[in-house]
């Protein structure tokens, strides 16, 4: 037989694992013999010279910061092609052994039984009856789809969603609607206070980099990692900007309960804060300034609404008891004199709050609270003013480019490009929606499900005072879902509570469950049919590398690097592949190519102004002017600075509203949500603080991080990443185990040294992990970084593989808010003795019989009956 001898190349990439339109952290990927040999960074002046393109410059105190001439991904980007050939990876569909849709469907074996390989033909037409059939039986809505998350950054092969547009046009779908996950405080409580904003953060943001480097002396890092964080969006130039403002003399104070990778390497002070605790902390600073008259009254009387409430609140008058730092010392763990002296340095200098994405203190029960608070620290210094800003880190706030405005994921100038058909599954919108930290719940009811605000990520505000409920109404259509279909298969490792999720997945109400993915883990063990999804080194693609954290934006064409593994095909091609059952492929894909939809983006994006078509055929990729004015853009809240009246912002009032009238009128009755922010130690949803009885069990607050080595639950599988000492912990069974850091002292009154396997648990469950122990983490405190790969010992009771969302709280932020909880909740850890591992092996012999290799972690052949062929 003749070989055909592939062609080297190298293509373009980007490499960040945000998903959506939009892409960052731009890589190279090098192939020769049809393999991916090498990923590097991207090199701008490829087939450009640097004089062809007009740069920034920032300049503070003698010291100059510019874009470097290549890009700067993180590790596990620079690493992906182990994530490509993951021993992982799903090669060809696959039926659960025991699941026969003419028989015995054995719901109560998900997540336990393995699989079998089926073809393409009988995988297809399998999904297309099930479709069938459950329309007939119950109601188009009894299909839910879940297609939503983070992923590859795709644009025509959007990494999620493509199913919505053949149930759409099917008769439609239930929606899983995806909460703000990483910026839930913003969302459900900053909105209130200085209007919509992108997630409820500051907005707008343009140019506040800039204005920030020239203007501030101090920027506190608060629940922030640039170190980890930004690696996996927009790779490593959040770093780059920290050391550059310690070179230009911009102090850095850090607040958060661990010494992160950033605290350690770029704080002058590290202040540990107790989990969900910050805004007792903020409180204090309040009292602070108040009682040294060392806010900004001026700007308060002038641009705020409601400062008279905060402060009888903070003052004691309204319940008699005041914020001060001796009473927040004891609810936050930081010294008395540390609050102090934070509250008078924040004052004396000009100082903006920095975050990456929500923080980590803004993801615990009544993380609206610490959100709100901070809008008002920031407003009693004069939000707005020169270096007075909050920073979602280089996310936004970067120098405008040529032909590109604003400051947001991608240009808002050019969203109708949303219209077209392939994307229309992302911004498609039902009748019936669940909210993604509900969905547990809407299986197992009793009764309806009722709650305010869907949590769709760019709703607008006034969306938190709609009342929905699920299932509507019958005479609309509603009806229970009996059939789910997923191509984001984590709910279990990266949100509330996955030991419920998981018996819920059980159910037999749900009588089939479709996923589709390129690898096998996670929710993916609890389906009934899986279909194998390319990577996107697999397919070819258009990028926008706009994100305001890239420091050279750019577009590019990403040309397929390999062919695909096994018999995966693009997400696209999957749902088209069941779209066939039905007659719809002509629908679907509306006689399009690859090529004509690239060309048709690039025109919706109005690039032809800058480039023509063929000369971006031609070299592959166009790189931006940053804007001849850039530096004329007003930064941030500055105009409503200068001019309250004349540039409103966009709250009922137009003012920063310290108190809400409109929170006060939808809900009167909110204790958890009032119309001022307040410190709230528990409710009826939430008791989980140190203070509860709870904590005489469970006497540890546990904090859950951005992975490091890791994008949510994406690269857990990545044989050179994996051998850090702090992405796992080697056990002496052979097993790689999540880290659990805690603090020595903490280790020594339970006997615990570093290496040990150990048990996180509350009384939600266990999670297995490897003790890292440690002193850059404050005692009382324990963290393991959230989305760790699901690996069962016992279905919703003992986890092995360190998914610490298995054992987070079930409630929602608060009774009107559908934020998740996963932050700051109590737990303890105890040593793993060999007498009780070696009973749960004796008990559960399945789980330990595994496939497992300690460099990537549970294997393909884990599940399916002779997948090693």
């Amino acid at each position: 037989m003749k070989t055909i001898k592939t062609k080297d190349k190298t293509v373009l990439r980007s490499l960040g694992l945000g998903g959506y339109f939009g892409g960052g952290a731009e890589g190279m990927v090098d192939v020769k013999d049809g393999k991916i040999v090498r990923v590097r960074p991207m090199r701008y002046g490829w087939k450009y010279d640097k004089s062809e393109v007009r740069q920034w410059k920032m300049t503070r105190n003698g010291k100059t910061i510019e874009p470097t001439w290549k890009s700067l991904p993180g590790p596990f980007s620079l690493a992906y092609k182990k994530r490509v050939y993951s021993p992982n990876r799903i090669k060809y569909p696959l039926k659960r052994l025991d699941w026969d849709p003419n028989g015995e469907r054995n719901t109560q074996n998900r997540g336990k039984s393995k699989f079998v390989r089926i073809s393409w033909d009988e995988a297809a037409k399998l999904v297309a009856d099930e479709i069938k059939r459950v329309h007939k039986e119950y109601g188009h809505n009894a299909v839910l789809l879940q297609g939503d998350g983070h992923g590859e950054c795709k644009t025509i092969n959007t990494p999620h969603g493509h199913a919505g547009v053949l149930l759409d046009h099917l008769g439609g779908f239930t929606l899983q609607v995806r909460n703000p996950d990483s910026w839930e405080g913003w969302y459900w409580g900053a909105k209130h206070v200085w209007g919509q904003g992108a997630q409820g953060i500051m907005f707008p943001a343009a140019n506040i980099v800039k204005d920030t480097t020239e203007n501030a002396d101090m920027v506190l890092f608060w629940g922030c990692d640039p170190e980890t964080t930004p690696w996996g969006f927009t790779g490593q130039f959040a770093s780059r900007l920290c050391y550059f403002w310690t070179e230009a003399n911009i102090k850095q104070i850090y607040i958060c309960p661990d010494l992160n990778y950033g605290a350690a390497v770029h704080a002058d002070k590290w202040i540990p804060v107790l989990p969900n605790t910050d805004a007792a902390l903020q409180l204090a600073i309040i009292y602070m300034w108040i009682i040294e008259d060392t806010y900004n009254k001026d700007y308060v009387e002038t641009h705020t609404i409601g400062f008279d409430k905060v402060k009888d609140y903070v003052m004691g008058e309204e319940d008699g008891v005041p914020k001060t730092p001796a009473w927040a010392s004891k609810k936050c763990g930081v010294p008395e004199w540390t609050i102090k002296a934070l509250a008078r340095e924040f004052a004396e200098k000009t100082t903006s709050i920095a975050h990456y994405f929500g923080g980590g203190m803004i993801r615990g029960a009544f993380a609206h609270e610490p959100a709100r608070l901070e809008c008002i620290l920031l407003g009693m210094q004069g939000l707005g003013g020169p270096g007075v800003h909050q920073h979602q880190l280089t996310y936004f706030g970067m120098p405008r480019a040529e032909g590109l405005g604003g400051t947001f994921f991608w240009n808002p100038e050019i969203e109708e490009r949303l219209s077209l058909p392939v994307f229309s599954s992302v911004t498609a919108w039902q009748e019936q929606v669940i909210p993604k930290t509900l969905i547990q719940h809407a299986i197992n009811r009793d009764g309806p499900i009722e709650f305010h605000g869907t949590g769709a990520q760019n709703a607008l505000v006034k969306d938190q005072f709609n009342k929905y409920t699920y299932p509507i109404a019958k005479e609309k259509g509603g009806v229970d879902i009996h059939m789910i279909w997923t191509d984001t298969p984590c709910r279990i490792t990266c949100w509330n509570y996955g030991n419920e999720t998981e018996l819920a997945l059980r159910s037999p109400k749900i009588e089939t469950i479709v996923a589709q993915h390129p690898w096998l883990e996670n929710d993916c063990l609890y389906a009934d049919i899986i279909l194998p999804a390319n990577t996107f080194m697999e397919v070819d693609d258009i990028l926008t590398n706009i994100r305001q954290g890239t420091m050279q934006p750019n577009i590019m064409i990403a040309d397929k690097a390999i062919e695909p593994v096994g018999e995966s095909k693009s997400d696209f091609e999957i749902v088209v592949e069941i779209g066939k059952q039905f007659d719809m492929e002509q629908t679907l894909t509306d006689g399009q190519t690859i090529p004509d939809l690239q060309k048709k983006i690039w025109e919706y994006m109005g690039g032809e102004k800058l480039v023509t078509w063929e000369q971006l055929k031609e070299k592959k990729y166009w790189v931006y002017n940053t804007a001849p004015d850039w530096e004329e853009d007003s930064p941030g809240l500055r105009n409503f600075y200068n001019d309250p009246e004349r540039f409103p912002l966009g709250t009922p009032t137009g003012k920063l509203e310290f108190y809400s009238e409109s929170l006060a009128k939808a809900f009167p009755d909110d204790e958890e949500r009032p119309p001022i922010p307040k410190w709230i130690e528990k409710s009826f949803n939430h008791d989980e603080r140190l203070s509860s009885h709870r904590a005489k069990l469970f006497p540890l607050l546990v904090m859950s991080n951005h992975g490091r080595w890791r994008v949510h639950a994406q690269c857990d599988d990545i044989t050179w990443t994996r051998e850090a000492p702090t992405c796992k912990v080697l056990g002496p069974d052979g097993y790689k185990y999540e880290p659990v850091w805690m603090h020595t002292s903490e280790a020594e009154k339970r006997g615990i040294k570093h290496g040990d396997i150990v048990k996180v648990f509350n009384e939600r469950g266990i999670v297995l992990a490897g003790a890292y122990v440690t002193e850059r983490i404050r005692p009382g405190v324990i963290s393991v970084d959230h989305g760790a790969r699901h690996d069962p010992i016992k279905t919703g009771e003992i986890e092995r593989g360190g998914a610490i969302n298995t054992i987070t709280p079930s409630p929602i932020t608060s009774k009107n808010c559908v934020g998740n909880v996963v932050q700051g909740y109590l737990a303890d850890v105890q040593r793993v003795t060999g007498e009780e591992m070696d009973q749960w092996r004796r008990d559960y012999p399945d789980a330990f019989a595994r496939e497992y290799d300690p460099d990537s972690g549970l294997r393909f052949d884990a599940w399916v009956i002779g997948g090693k062929k």
